[in-house]
């Protein structure tokens, strides 16, 4: 019996489609038994179809004797895919017949020919996909929307982008205040995942598009770009991340939101890495501050994974230990001798070479990162805890211009080396004015900063003395906010402080 195949990918005008290919085959049987098998939506570039899976089946029972298609690519267009058919053709003695390419696979000639043309098949199908690429990279760049799920607090609307018809995000009221009290709520650091969650239930804040709130679907939210207000604060977290970020510095005006895309390198990296990946700034305007987005963002990137329900199992310097040696993680284990908890370097244990930092009790760490703390403590006569963050639009306009200046002296030192005399001297007096410039902006965004920082504050005094008492979760939160990183190697102790 003969068996027809016809493979459609996408329905389209100038393709063929599976009636008419269907036709073309059955004037090769020349009216003998045959059976249609047709996958209509599926691609070349894989064997997984139905259709295809169905006629295999009968092709091992003995049913089918003969396999006829309009084309060779309609049955594949992969290699070794194709390689491996023909195996398993010769294996049931079952004949391959292309009906517009007249291929004889009874000679060597034949089986020869066929090989080369299923090259230019897969050639195709890696030319279609690259222009595809490249169609959707282009796009993106525009801050076309590119399709996906749309983000919760927003609806989608048709606009036009430089003349041409696309969509964009427009808030939904409602929806938008839930995205800012979710991001108000994770700024605070003694709240957690779970406590966000817990206060939304507590007070009734429903999902408005159904369903449950989640750990995981909030921490997508606070991690997403769509809803910062992007200014020259995100500008350079972004580039410090290894972002790709497609438009100038001068852009982030504290406006528009930004879009986050897959970017040209394939990567299996976690999803808070941002490296290799494209930052675009969006058409629509942002719901949240840069501030109170890049603290959410840092505490997603910095995750301990401590929770509270197993605290005597952790350390409350979880997350800041890292070993000198290798600059890995040193996580908390358990033990059944006197010292029940101790830390060790997570890359000993993994792949990667590293002596370790060798064995560091908690309780014993612990008990001196206590006394450093209340020693920097101790320094300061009172603490001041700023309760709103007041962001000044001259602020953001020096700092985009700081970071220009900083772009155009690093331009002109790179022309050094190859400059004769006079280019040399325009070089010295440009930079030298770009540096006098380039510090009075620094002084006037010092003054700026110290005056948002004044605007709403709480003074804390006696805080050294009021340690002891601190709870668990409070000490996380001081040590977030004090210490960038322990160091820990050699018997020694190094501390990166924050103030």
């Amino acid at each position: 019996m003969y068996a027809l195949y016809a493979r459609q990918s996408i329905e389209k005008k100038d393709s063929i489609s599976v009636e008419s290919q269907l036709d073309f085959c059955k004037y090769e049987t020349r009216g003998e038994p045959c059976r249609e098998y047709a996958d209509r939506g599926y691609s070349g570039k894989s064997l997984n179809r139905p259709a295809f899976e169905e006629m295999m089946g009968d092709i091992e029972s003995g049913k089918i004797s003969k396999v006829v298609v309009y084309k060779l690519d309609r049955i594949s267009r992969s290699i070794l895919d194709f390689s491996n058919l023909m195996e398993t053709f010769q294996k049931y003695n079952v004949e391959f017949i292309s009906t517009t390419e007249k291929f004889d696979t009874s000679t060597p000639i034949g089986r020869a020919m066929l090989n080369i043309c299923i090259v230019f098949a897969q050639l195709e199908r890696e030319t279609i996909q690259k222009r595809v690429t490249d169609a959707y990279y282009s796009r993106s760049k525009k801050s076309f929307y590119m399709g996906g799920r749309v983000p919760y607090g927003f609806a989608l609307e048709q606009t036009t982008i430089d003349g041409i018809k696309t969509s964009w995000y427009v808030p939904i009221p409602e929806e938008s205040e839930h995205i800012k009290l979710l991001y108000s709520l994770y700024c605070d650091p003694s709240n957690s995942l779970c406590d966000v969650i817990k206060h939304l239930n507590e007070y009734g804040i429903e999902n408005l598009r159904g369903g449950t709130w989640s750990t995981a679907r909030i921490s997508e939210m606070l991690r997403n770009p769509v809803y910062v207000k992007a200014d020259a604060d995100v500008y350079e977290f972004f580039q410090s991340q290894g972002a790709n970020v497609v438009n100038p510095v001068s852009d982030f005006t504290g406006d528009n939101a930004c879009y986050l895309y897959k970017g040209t390198i394939s990567t299996t990296r976690k999803q808070c890495d941002l490296t290799d990946k494209d930052i675009v700034l969006a058409p629509h305007e942002g719901i949240v501050s840069s501030r109170d987005w890049i603290k959410c963002r840092i505490r997603c990137l910095n995750n301990r994974q401590s929770t509270r329900t197993c605290k005597p199992k952790n350390s409350w310097l979880t997350g800041k230990v890292k070993c000198g040696n290798c600059g890995y993680a040193l996580v908390i284990r358990q033990a059944k001798t006197r010292w029940k908890r101790y830390f060790v370097c997570s890359a000993v244990s993994s792949t990667q070479k590293c002596k370790g930092a060798g064995t560091v009790y908690a309780d014993v760490l612990e008990e001196y990162m206590l006394n450093a703390i209340k020693e920097k403590l101790a320094e300061f006569k009172a603490l001041s805890i700023q309760q709103e963050a007041v962001i000044s639009p001259k602020l953001n306009e020096n700092k985009i211009r700081l970071l220009a200046i900083d772009r155009e002296i690093d331009d002109m030192l790179s022309k050094v080396a190859t400059a004769n005399d006079i280019l040399m001297g325009y070089i010295n007096d440009k930079v030298t004015g770009l540096d006098a410039e380039r510090r009075k902006l620094k002084e006037e965004i010092q003054t700026l900063s110290c005056q948002s920082d004044d605007a709403n504050t709480l003074q804390i005094t006696n805080h050294a003395e009021t340690w002891e008492n601190v709870s668990f979760e409070d000490r996380q939160a001081v040590v977030d906010a004090l210490i960038k990183v322990i160091r820990i190697a050699n018997g020694e102790i190094v501390i990166d402080w924050k103030i």
